[in-house]
């Protein structure tokens, strides 16, 4: 199944496999984010050139012999779609200004409800692991949230913004390097072109 909502697209794509898992028709998935961005990047736009990169993660999803707090809070707003798209015969165009404006104020806004309907609180969360968008983006998310920055999980400055492989990518080297254990809590959250915007709640 391909799933395509930009840089949100893995947390679509992770929603979709827990539904599977959780009505009892499938009992494990794996869910694969890849982008190839050097086709779709116009070499003469320094404001994208600089951060946007190829690559590709997977991370493999089972059903838990015990029960595990997973809840997602996905939303698609099409109404500014313009500000960050990508024909298939094209290269990607993006409103820096706006898409910075967007993705700080939506995000945010969006990990607070998540929390707000599951009754949680920021503290009990050990990380959250955002899109890798761009640095200034993510320190603005820790700082508007009011939390520790180093609460937000990043790895940009050596993977680049990979769209829809920077959450399982940075969700490897967390693993690799022995950041998450057994039943931490952990939000995931995606926004960009669409645009799309979600976060999903899950215990390890």
């Amino acid at each position: 199944m391909d799933i395509l909502a930009g840089c949100a697209g893995y947390i679509n794509a992770v929603d979709i496999a827990e539904k599977y898992i959780s009505s009892g028709e499938k009992n494990n998935a794996l869910v694969i984010g890849v982008d190839i961005l050097s086709k779709y990047t116009n070499m003469e736009d320094v404001s994208t050139r600089i951060i946007f990169s190829d690559g590709a993660g997977a991370v493999f999803f089972e059903r838990a012999e015990n029960e595990k707090i997973y809840s997602s809070y996905i939303l698609s707003d099409g109404i500014n779609g313009e500000i960050l798209t990508c024909d298939t015969d094209s290269t990607i165009f993006m409103d820096g200004k706006k898409v910075y404006k967007y993705a700080i104020s939506e995000a945010t806004n969006n990990i607070l409800e998540l929390l707000r309907k599951n009754n949680e609180q920021l503290e009990n969360i050990k990380f959250i692991v955002p899109h890798q968008a761009n640095l200034r983006i993510l320190d603005s998310i820790a700082k508007k949230l009011n939390i520790d920055n180093n609460k937000i999980y990043k790895n940009i400055a050596y993977t680049g913004n990979t769209f829809c492989a920077s959450i399982p990518i940075a969700l490897d080297d967390m693993f690799i390097n022995k950041l998450l254990k057994e039943k931490d809590k952990i939000i995931l959250a995606g926004y960009g072109g669409g645009l799309n915007t979600g976060s999903i709640l899950m215990e390890i």
